[in-house]
């Protein structure tokens, strides 16, 4: 297969995966497809990729790996054929299928995941506009503050999705959780609101857990308990010691990937969506793609 000139199509290997492939998904999606020379299927999906890749303008950036020349990626990914395509988003795979599909349907999975043809230069002009964090505040005279727009306002759901974000960081996750269950599709699908949703997931996962001392007892007695360790991780996470509750999840990982249908991997995962530190959680990330490319 000829190598292309795109700016939006890539060849990723070992040694660049982490960087192109798994730190870049955190600014655009990136499509992976795994294909071999002789694979006729390949022949026909690849070119379609490429001119998607083309016409999306940067909207996604598309990954080749030859399997026979990245046969570590491909076990890693645990791919049994080819062609074999994967959707990585903010670090993280998403979704992904077998084989050559049509045009047609190709369009369809990208605006599944909310990939749409961008407008050329339309990327340069985002990174130059990007907004700049607001400062921190103290969570409960943002929770009063907030509640007063909803009141002024209560037909714009931005503000009830502020107010759950605040009510979360306050401690009130009953509230939120209403909030939450109140917004109109379109927000329910914004990044805050899925992150808002992963920190309701952990703290449900609490109920009727034992206290941490008790798991780290257990934990001390047997260190292979990974059951004690996914909850222990989980208290660490909810009690706002992000790298402990990680440093739990990624021992998991180490120790048995497939635990319990690879909960160590999910609970990376969802922790990433949890956590504000971006270099706490960029940091972890490269740990866990070592240990899975392992």
């Amino acid at each position: 297969m000829a190598a292309t000139a795109s700016p939006h199509v890539f060849e990723a290997t070992a040694d660049t995966f982490e960087a192109q492939v798994l730190q870049g998904s955190l600014q655009t999606p990136v499509l992976v497809d795994f294909w071999a020379e002789w694979c006729g299927p390949c022949k026909t999906l690849g070119p379609i990729l490429e001119k998607l890749a083309d016409e999306y303008n940067g909207a996604f950036r598309l990954a080749k790996i030859d399997v026979d020349k990245e046969q570590q990626l491909a076990a890693a990914f645990q791919v049994r054929s080819i062609p074999t395509v994967y959707l990585v988003k903010d670090g993280q795979l998403v979704d992904g299928f077998p084989g050559a599909l049509p045009e047609g349907q190709l369009r369809e999975f990208l605006t599944h995941h909310g990939i749409q043809p961008a407008a050329p230069g339309a990327n340069d002009a985002g990174a130059e506009t990007e907004a700049v964090p607001a400062p921190s505040v103290d969570p409960h005279e943002l929770v009063m503050r907030l509640r007063k727009q909803v009141e002024a306002e209560p037909d714009k759901a931005e503000h009830r999705l502020d107010l759950a974000l605040a009510l979360l960081q306050s401690g009130n996750a009953r509230e939120a959780e209403q909030l939450l269950d109140g917004l109109p599709a379109n927000l329910a699908h914004d990044d805050r609101a899925v992150r808002a949703r992963a920190r309701l997931g952990f703290a449900a996962l609490l109920t009727d857990a034992p206290a941490p001392q008790v798991l780290e007892a257990a934990i001390a007695s047997d260190p292979k308990d990974l059951r004690a360790r996914h909850l222990l991780g989980v208290h660490r996470i909810v009690a706002g010691d992000a790298e402990a509750g990680l440093e739990q999840f990624l021992e998991m990982l180490r120790l048995d990937r497939a635990f319990e249908d690879g909960l160590p991997r999910k609970a990376l995962i969802d922790a990433f969506q949890v956590v504000d530190d971006e270099e706490l959680v960029g940091r972890f990330r490269r740990r866990m793609a070592s240990l899975l490319l392992v």
